[in-house]
C-alpha cells in the first residue's frame, strides 16, 4: 500500500532553520506531483507549496523565498527546505502525493517554532 513517512520536524529557534523529509513507498514516485501543506492547532490546513514530476515547482506567498521544495526521485523522497522560521509556523507539517483525483497524505511530523 502506500505510505508516505515525513521526518526532520523538531523544535528550533525563531530564524532558525529545518529540513523535512518525506519517504514515499508503493507507488510510482516519478509520475505524482508532491505537495507540502502545514496546520496549526484550531486551524485549516494550509498549502505550502508543489513540485511536479519534472521539477516545476510553485509557493504559497507566505512561504515564499524562505522555503524551497526538491525531489530526489532515485530516492522516492521529497524535501521542504524551511529557513527564517517564525513562531507563528508552529504547525504539524504534511506531505501529500497527487496524481490526477488520487491523493494520499503521510502522518504529519511537528514543527516548533519557539525560544
Amino acid at each position: 500500500q502506500v505510505q508516505l513517512v515525513e521526518s526532520g520536524g523538531g523544535l528550533v529557534q525563531p530564524g532558525g532553520s529545518l529540513r523535512l523529509s518525506c519517504a514515499a513507498s508503493g507507488l510510482t514516485f516519478g509520475r505524482y506531483a508532491m505537495e507540502w501543506y502545514r496546520q496549526a492547532p484550531g486551524k485549516q490546513r494550509e498549502f505550502l507549496t508543489t513540485i511536479s514530476p519534472g521539477g516545476s515547482t510553485y509557493y504559497a506567498d507566505s512561504v515564499k523565498g524562505r522555503f524551497t521544495i526538491s525531489r530526489d526521485n532515485a530516492k522516492n523522497t521529497v524535501y521542504l527546505q524551511m529557513n527564517s522560521l517564525k513562531p507563528e509556523e508552529t504547525a504539524v507539517y504534511y506531505c501529500k502525493a497527487v496524481l490526477d483525483t488520487l491523493g494520499y497524505w503521510g502522518q504529519g511530523t511537528q514543527v516548533t517554532v519557539s525560544s
